[in-house]
């Protein structure tokens, strides 16, 4: 039985062939076209996105530390708030500093008076010269001294130097405070925030003209990938290049700018950037599912005038969007390529397009 099938089967296909050679033995068997979708090269803006791996940081950061030693007595904050300017802090013994700054400001107005009354008494030549002048040395003494005083209960208490977030407090109420020594906070600004990410020297001239250019500020330039892999909803614009490429990797440093109005950006977020490359000059680009690979080389299936295809060596670019290629060289404005269907094709199959394509617009 197997044997009978097997002779079925290749007197159908001699058969097949037969018909399809036109019942003679003359000449190669035609196989029918392929269908395929077609695409028609033409010149295109080639907009596109560069990614850099980037770090959030404060624009304006700030270590809290006392100018005067003490208990801490006071704290005006919860941690992590959003603080505003001149909002107090902490306060360290601000009412023995206080006490202190009462008995000197009492003490100056006692040697006030003291001279006051030697003065008035030399005049009439009372008291001799010396009386005098140790009153007047007394008084500048007292008035140094409530000056001294007087600064360290200012500093006995700490305000918010500018709009931020504190975060948490290293010290708590009660601890000993060594002025200068005694880390108790850091504040940051919150918004906007800075992006740094690094660019290679060689596109220093294409950063330094975004720099320049006023019409960055809100446009899609620069956009953020946050570390959950969405984009950021507001877009940034830069703000400065470093002083100085770094010789070791060959990079300088780019500082963006972004609103942070809802408080998803924070010092120290890793994030990548994108930056819009929108080139002005027109470049042939065509879809990437159209290029086949051979050994390490790039074709394309041209449809010529005979619907049959040609493959056609071309030099690629730089792939945008993850669907469409830039092509160098090997096609030109005009000419259809086979988009679906590759697969299927030789050089020299014939073939029958379904539908048509135009600079990435399908007519059908």
């Amino acid at each position: 039985m197997k044997n009978k099938l097997i002779l079925f089967s290749f007197s159908a296909l001699i058969s097949t062939l037969f018909v399809s050679c036109g019942g003679n033995n003359s000449g190669a068997p035609k196989f029918p076209p392929t269908q395929v979708t077609a695409y028609t090269v033409g010149l295109e803006k080639a907009s596109y996105y560069t990614t850099y791996p980037a770090t959030v940081t404060a624009l304006n950061q700030v270590e809290i530390r006392p100018e005067v030693s003490g208990y801490l007595t006071n704290i005006y904050f919860k941690d992590g708030q959003h603080i505003s300017k001149g909002m107090k802090l902490y306060a360290i013994e601000e009412q023995q500093y206080k006490g202190a700054y009462d008995v000197a400001k009492a003490n100056l107005e006692k040697a006030q008076q003291d001279y006051d009354t030697y003065k008035e008494l030399a005049k009439h030549d009372a008291i001799a010269k010396q009386v005098l002048d140790h009153a007047l040395a007394d008084l500048n003494a007292a008035k140094s001294n409530l000056n001294a005083i007087g600064t360290n209960l200012q500093n006995s208490v700490i305000y918010a130097p500018f709009d931020g977030t504190i975060g948490i407090s290293q010290v708590k109420l009660g601890s000993a405070i060594v002025a200068g020594q005694t880390l108790m906070n850091t504040i940051s600004s919150d918004n906007p925030m800075a992006v740094d990410f690094a660019v290679d020297e060689k596109l220093i001239s294409r950063f330094t003209d975004l720099l320049h250019r006023k019409d960055t500020r809100g446009d899609s330039t620069f956009t953020l990938i946050l570390p959950d892999q969405s984009i950021y909803p507001y877009p940034g614009h830069i703000i400065l290049l470093d002083r100085a490429v770094d010789p070791q990797t060959g990079t300088i440093t780019a500082r963006l700018e972004f609103p942070n109005p809802k408080g998803l950006l924070k010092p120290g977020l890793t994030c990548k950037v994108r930056v819009l490359n929108n080139n002005t000059s027109k470049s042939i680009i065509i879809p990437y599912k159209a290029v086949t690979v051979e050994m390490g080389e790039y074709f394309v299936f041209i449809i010529n005038k005979d619907n049959k295809v040609l493959q056609q060596r071309i030099e690629i670019g730089r792939t945008i969007n993850n669907d469409m290629v830039i092509v160098k060289s090997g096609l030109k404005p005009g000419e259809e390529i086979v988009t679906e269907g590759v697969q299927k094709l030789r050089n020299g199959s014939p073939v029958v397009p379904a539908s048509f394509g135009e600079s990435g617009n399908d007519k059908k």
